[in-house]
């Protein structure tokens, strides 16, 4: 008798469930327009908010500083400046508030553009660098405004842009936490030297400029970084690599730098990945920067660089969900996001899939 007032019990709720589905999703609001959906259909992206452990260096009420960071100089290709309004437009405000987050949002920084007498390297040095002094100045911007972020207990949250401006916001965050630990999530090293790069572009230097293998006193507009502190080996992880120059695999290994492949991936899984990558870090704060080319392009297609084999859905959001775990991130880039790289559809799936990283990273879980 009692377990069949219980399953009745049960019934009834399901009941309730279904018409409380059934009203929900005869249509549904996406940033303003209204979009009929069937009762078969599945939310593509949900926000649910958890108890997540939060940084214990972090001030309360916690509040995430926003810095948009439109960099395009760094690469070749035209769009990565409109990633920072495209994350806001499809609804970042929204959804860090719903997740307890209060917004700071500092606007996008003002990037001046390379100019043809811009000083530069001598020509033997420089090799195929193209628009150091212009990128410089930039990474510098960027990484004042986070070292002022940082410092004064705010989540700092950089939306770029190209992926140079990595070395601006570790930067600003190593001034603030010089024993932070930095995941990298990247299918490319980012660690060419100016004379190592085959094409020039800036957005495959920031760790070199980072880890000083470069002397910056010696690169027009990157003397700065002499003031900053040096990223040691020992304090970054690259995950999701698949695509690194000859040069680059030999500086990996000699400096000892731990990477986790795609191979990896496939060997430990996810979950296994992460452990190793939060046990070297333990104990650190950590900062995440996240190229959204480390994601397959099957989910984020619409980027400067696109190789197969990448993190699949869930493993690239697993891997910040455990970051956030342990309630020691407290910074986060989201860079290379172009919607001028694919057809409309693409672009969106490219800025829904970086929204949902931010969102899991921030403290978005399933239950």
């Amino acid at each position: 008798m009692l377990a069949i007032t219980r399953w009745r019990g049960a019934a009834s709720a399901l009941s309730r469930c279904r018409a409380f589905h059934n009203s929900a999703v005869a249509s549904a609001s996406v940033e303003g327009e209204l979009r009929e959906i069937t009762p078969t259909s599945r939310v593509k992206r949900q926000v649910h908010h958890a108890d997540v452990p939060f940084p214990n260096f972090l001030k309360t009420p916690k509040t995430c500083a926003v810095i948009g960071a439109p960099m395009v100089h760094g690469q070749s290709k035209d769009g990565t400046d409109e990633g920072p309004q495209m994350l806001r437009a499809a609804g970042l405000h929204k959804e860090l508030k719903d997740l307890n987050w209060a917004v700071n949002d500092v606007g996008d920084l003002k990037f001046a553009p390379p100019k043809p007498d811009d000083p530069a390297m001598d020509e033997k040095e420089r090799g195929a660098m193209r628009f150091g002094y212009a990128v410089g100045n930039g990474c510098k911007q960027v990484s004042e405004l986070v070292h002022k972020h940082a410092s004064e207990g705010e989540f700092v949250l950089t939306l770029g842009g190209d992926h140079s401006i990595g070395a601006g916001t570790v930067s600003g965050v190593l001034k603030a936490r010089p024993n932070t630990g930095v995941v990298w999530v990247d299918a490319h090293a980012d660690i060419n030297t100016p004379t190592m790069s085959e094409s020039g572009n800036i957005h495959g230097m920031p760790v070199a400029f980072l880890m000083k293998l470069i002397k910056p006193s010696k690169v027009p507009g990157w003397e700065w970084m002499d003031q900053t502190p040096t990223l040691h080996p020992q304090q970054l992880v690259y995950i999701g690599l698949r695509d690194v120059d000859e040069a680059e695999r030999f500086i990996l290994k000699e400096l000892g730098i731990t990477c986790y492949t795609m191979f990896h991936v496939d060997k430990y899984g996810i979950g296994g990945v992460m452990e190793r990558t939060l046990e070297q870090l333990h104990g650190r704060p950590l900062h995440c920067s996240y190229d959204i080319d480390g994601v397959d392009p099957v989910h984020a297609p619409s980027t400067g660089t696109t190789v197969r084999g990448g993190l699949t859905f869930r493993e690239a959001h697993y891997l910040v969900e455990s970051i956030s775990e342990t309630g020691r991130l407290g910074s986060l880039d989201m860079v290379e996001v172009n919607p001028e790289l694919g057809s409309k559809v693409e672009n969106m799936q490219t800025v829904e899939m970086g929204l949902a990283l931010i969102d899991s990273a921030m403290g978005s879980r399933i239950l």
